[in-house]
């Protein structure tokens, strides 16, 4: 076996709707098939491809989860540095920009409503 590619990320949270409402608004996912499980949920795509599984719970939030969960980001490739950048101060998003020339990314570190830290690549040469 050879692991190739990280399939998706899931994600539980309280505020759901919050949540889609960001990924669609901030990094231009759109909401897709899932199916029909017995809680509620998103699966939030980009192009055609399942990125982020949502997870609607009741509170409380997972209070406690978060000091042994070890996951610190997850990242997505991406092109449109340029525009990225000026749709995240046009909603005043606060983002760290942080420039890897050595490897010829950019990476744009941004976190969702609850808190994950999530990064954007994109090419330097863009």
């Amino acid at each position: 076996m050879q692991i190739e590619k990280l399939d998706h990320v899931n994600l539980r949270t309280i505020q759901l709707e919050n949540m889609i409402n960001w990924y669609i608004e901030v990094l231009g996912m759109r909401v897709g098939d899932r199916p029909n499980f017995p809680f509620p949920g998103a699966w939030m795509y980009a192009n055609d491809i399942v990125m982020v599984h949502l997870i609607g719970i009741d509170g409380p939030e997972g209070i406690g989860s978060e000091a042994h969960l070890k996951l610190e980001h997850f990242a997505f490739s991406a092109s449109g540095l340029h525009e990225f950048e000026d749709k995240l101060k046009a909603m005043d998003i606060e983002y760290r920009r942080v420039d890897l020339s050595a490897f010829k990314l950019v990476q744009i570190n941004i976190w969702d409503p609850d808190g994950n830290h999530i990064h954007v690549d994109f090419a330097a040469d863009e």
